[in-house]
């Protein structure tokens, strides 16, 4: 495995080129196709020429007409599956995956596995357990066709090589109630050899939790003595390692995965170097739009091989699952270019800027982080919102709301922390605090459970969600706030 992995870190522009022509071949089959000219399309330019940048609403209706059972939508015959997973502005959506996409999802994950075992000799991780806490694999019909979330999708198709040692049961991971799940999960696994973990990190550290209380013992390691590997994706994992690694009672191997509905992006191929493996050779075709150029109407779109390091772009992806010109909604930064390595910086739709400041997720994340190390302290929960009419004619703020595992000592020294750290990464922000049109950050502390609770409230708890780091208005902190 490691071989493939070699190959295509070395042969990624090669496989993007081969990948846009097989893409716009079989496209000429399809409905899009025909509405959007592919039979005349013979370059990159062509089809950047005649394929708008949409995300899930510009496409809506192709999607609906999938959903009542048309066939040859957005590619050949019908898809296999929908992913059914929710947005902010879509409300439901319906992600197609199709017989040629599949591939995509489950060898992915499988490399970045035998890529992980084969590195270092650890190949002992596949002589036990493995336990994925995923949604629940039921499935329902939408025209026609299997629909369920994600992770439950996976479940149906996960090899027979894995299955034998997958843990939870079926049963179990069916169960929608996800208080009632990871308890039944804790009973169901407390006596095995769990080699592997792989899930959300706030979830599988309140499984950890619930783990210790029904077995009373001090750490996860007595419990599960051979633990080797957490595999993880959809947060950053470092707010919560400290509180994991305290929970398992020493490190353990991690591995980052970069995972979406609508296709598997990126993989930790590296255990020595930063970033995420971009996925080059799964059908996709990736393409960048810097990101001051988001929300032109006619942005700038770069191929893999015409981006800097350093920079920041949104994702846009052309696949063999239908998607076309279609924008992930996230945010990325190249790290490396031989080969390509990203790392996550943010979403679209997640930031701050209600001052011009321009603040995205990775800027956040780092300014915690780099303060929780300075002062000593644990972060189990935090999310940012502008306070644009603070009382008693202040100036407006970023008004932090942390859940604390450990608190520091002085929460106004520690907002000073982080407010230091923001504004060595953010230079708008920066300009804005000296210019005072700002006044630094406060720090809000909520009450233990706050963000759990949040989340049971709005019936999201477990599975892949998770709470945005940041926003650009106080819906969602005064939702908090309110709970």
């Amino acid at each position: 495995m490691s071989r493939i992995v070699d190959r295509e870190r070395r042969t990624a522009r090669e496989d993007q080129r081969r990948i846009f022509g097989e893409l716009i071949s079989r496209g000429r089959q399809t409905a899009f196709g025909r509405d959007h000219g592919y039979a005349d399309i013979r370059s990159q330019q062509d089809f950047v020429n005649q394929v708008p940048i949409r995300d899930y609403e510009g496409l809506r209706h192709y999607f609906e007409r999938i959903t009542e059972g048309e066939t040859d939508v957005l590619w050949p015959d019908k898809p296999k599956y929908l992913a059914k997973t929710s947005g902010t502005t879509s409300g439901v959506k319906y992600i197609p995956i199709t017989p040629d996409s599949l591939p995509n999802h489950l060898n992915t994950a499988r490399k970045a596995l035998l890529n992980y075992a084969s590195e270092g000799g650890r190949s002992r991780v596949f002589g036990g357990k493995v336990m994925f806490v995923s949604g629940s694999p039921v499935m329902t019909k939408t025209g026609g066709i299997d629909t369920g979330r994600l992770s439950g999708i996976v479940n149906h198709e996960i090899p027979a090589w894995i299955k034998g040692n997958q843990l939870p049961s079926f049963q179990t991971n069916c169960i929608d109630d996800w208080e009632v799940k990871v308890d039944q999960i804790v009973n169901e696994t407390k006596h095995s050899d769990l080699r592997l973990i792989s899930g959300i990190p706030p979830w599988v550290q309140m499984y950890f939790e619930r783990l210790l209380a029904a077995t009373g013992r001090d750490s996860v390691i007595e419990v599960f003595p051979n633990l080797q590997v957490f595999m993880y994706g959809g947060v950053n994992y470092e707010p919560y390692r400290g509180a994991i690694e305290d929970l398992i009672g020493t490190s353990i191997d991690s591995v980052e995965l970069y995972p979406a509905s609508e296709g598997f992006i990126a993989y930790q191929d590296s255990y020595q170097n930063e970033g995420l493996l971009l996925n080059t050779n799964s059908g996709i075709f990736f393409e960048f739009i810097p990101v001051a150029e988001v929300h032109h109407t006619n942005p700038t779109r770069l191929s893999i091989d015409e981006i800097e390091l350093g920079q920041d772009y949104a994702v846009i992806i052309n696949s063999n699952a239908g998607l076309w010109g279609y924008n992930l909604g996230d945010l990325v930064r190249f790290v490396s270019m031989e080969p390509y390595r990203i790392v996550v910086s943010g979403r679209v739709k997640h930031y701050i800027s209600a001052f011009g400041e321009h603040v995205i997720g990775k800027e956040v994340e780092e300014a915690i982080l780099r303060a929780a190390m300075d002062h000593g302290v644990r972060i189990r929960e935090f999310t940012v919102a502008p306070q644009v009419n603070p009382e008693q004619e202040q100036r407006p703020y970023h008004e932090w709301l942390v859940e604390w595992e450990r608190e520091p000592e002085s929460i106004s020294a520690f907002a000073s922390t982080v407010d230091y750290h923001l504004r060595e990464q953010n230079i708008y922000y920066n300009d804005l605090i000296t210019g005072q049109i700002l006044q630094p950050l406060q720090i809000r502390t909520m009450r233990a459970n706050a963000f759990r609770d949040y989340m049971a409230s709005q019936g999201k708890l477990g599975g892949q969600n998770k709470v945005p780091r940041l926003s650009n208005d106080r819906r969602l902190a005064e939702a908090l706030l309110s709970v």
